[in-house]
């Protein structure tokens, strides 16, 4: 629970007495890898903070693609956010990549929470505002950048997972195909 605390730290202070609120608010569960959190059409009853392992969000096109949108690791949140703002189904998946450890909270445990400590809503805020900004980054690297560029960007941003990570996966966050990304990763290491 240190670590949970320790990001909320970087954003606002708590006393004691909120701190205490705060980890009252979740529940602990530890999942085994290839274990799903959310199937698609399913409502995303819980936001999920990574204590330990990775996760993945991805959806699947109607060619039976999947597509990553995000992964998760040690001190970062994960959730399908139209399905756990609005309460309806999504369209996606949460998927554990790796044995995790995670610590959830509901959205009325969450609404609650911003009561009855006010600073936790500021400190969401400011996860949103930084996703939102990470997302357009994301999205704008999709459009100008080559898949080379694009993967010299998720190594810089996921160090630590990069070989944990099927390389399956690591196309799809790409957006490029499994042998496409082989060819590339092959290239890549002739160069150096």
């Amino acid at each position: 629970m240190d670590i949970l605390l320790e990001s909320i730290a970087k954003h606002v202070t708590l006393t004691e007495v909120e701190q205490k609120i705060v980890l009252d608010s979740f529940e602990s569960h530890r999942y085994s890898a290839k274990e799903k959190l959310l199937v698609e059409g399913e409502i995303c009853y819980n936001s999920t903070f990574v204590i330990s392992g990775i996760l993945r969000n991805y959806f699947v096109d109607d060619q039976i693609v999947e597509h990553t949108v995000s992964f998760a690791t040690n001190g970062w949140w994960i959730a399908d956010m139209y399905s756990f703002l609005s309460q309806k189904p999504g369209n996606s998946y949460i998927e554990v990549v790796e044995d995790a450890m995670v610590l959830t909270m509901t959205r009325e445990q969450q609404l609650n929470l911003f009561d009855q400590v006010p600073k936790m809503e500021r400190y969401f805020r400011i996860l949103i505002e930084r996703s939102l900004i990470a997302n357009q980054q994301r999205l704008m690297d999709n459009l100008s950048l080559t898949a080379e560029e694009r993967y010299e960007r998720f190594c810089e941003r996921f160090p630590d997972i990069k070989h944990c990570l099927p390389q399956k996966q690591i196309a799809s966050y790409l957006g490029i195909t499994p042998e496409f990304f082989s060819k590339l990763k092959k290239r890549i290491l002739t160069a150096k």
